[in-house]
């Protein structure tokens, strides 16, 4: 995943698997990478993942998003 970088980071998953779903929608390519800790819930992040290439664009339209929100 060298290639792919983090444009948003929440602990709640539902809203991550929103944000990928208006990328994705706008022709950006994302995934959800889930870190946080399995057993406790606590720790960690689950972060909204893009190309490199992918990322200007992919942080304007989360701006865009949360702005309507």
């Amino acid at each position: 995943m060298e290639n792919w970088v983090s444009v948003f980071s929440t602990t709640e998953e539902f809203v991550a698997e929103r944000i990928k779903d208006v990328l994705t929608d706008s022709g950006i390519p994302a995934v959800v990478l889930n870190q946080r800790d399995s057993s406790y819930k606590t720790f960690g992040d689950i972060n909204v993942m893009v190309n490199k290439e992918d990322r200007e664009k992919a942080e304007q339209v989360i701006k865009a998003y949360n702005d309507r929100e």
